[in-house]
């Protein structure tokens, strides 16, 4: 598989922080697009080493290689789609999603591909965690008691914090 020279991350939250950092260390170019106004995760994205960060709803600066559609919201996948370069691919990057609207054929046009990621596996993990430390990647947390992880999704779901939330016992 030939890797993807110019990257779009579609929703700059925490596994995006996590992929950029990894693509960055091998080379890759990444662009962060995010929820309009969110100038927070557009300052995360480029802390990281993003070359770019605006809205989700802007056209990427160069055409892209590939994107990956982090956020939960099927209305990004056409945005993403016309980003690519000829021969580039979508790919969505959550275990659900909201659904993909209609958009012309034309978008397709050009060998441009939309995949889903299903399922990881186990040796998927540990590549990933042997890589990690090579970086070294860097994770944002939010810890949250226990007893509030509603509130912890609500928060996830709203954007109110950038990076992952976690539960503390």
């Amino acid at each position: 598989m030939r890797r993807a020279a110019h990257t779009g991350l579609y929703g700059f939250g925490a596994a995006a922080g996590i992929i950029a950092q990894v693509a960055i260390a091998q080379g890759i170019r990444v662009f962060a697009f995010t929820r309009s106004g969110d100038a927070e995760a557009q300052e995360f994205a480029t802390a990281l080493g993003a070359e770019w960060a605006g809205a989700s709803e802007q056209p990427a600066p160069e055409p892209l290689s590939a994107a990956i559609v982090f956020a939960p919201v099927g209305e990004l996948v056409p945005l993403a789609l016309r980003a690519l370069a000829p021969g580039g691919t979508v790919v969505c990057g959550g275990i659900h999603m909201s659904d993909i609207p209609s958009f012309p054929y034309r978008d397709l046009w050009e060998e441009r591909v939309i995949r889903s990621v299903a399922n990881l596996t186990r040796a998927d993990g540990h590549e990933m965690l042997a890589l990690a430390p090579q970086v070294p990647v860097r994770t944002r947390v939010n810890p949250y008691p226990l007893q509030d992880a509603g509130r912890a999704l609500e928060d996830l779901r709203e954007g109110r914090f950038t990076g992952s939330a976690v539960l503390i016992p």
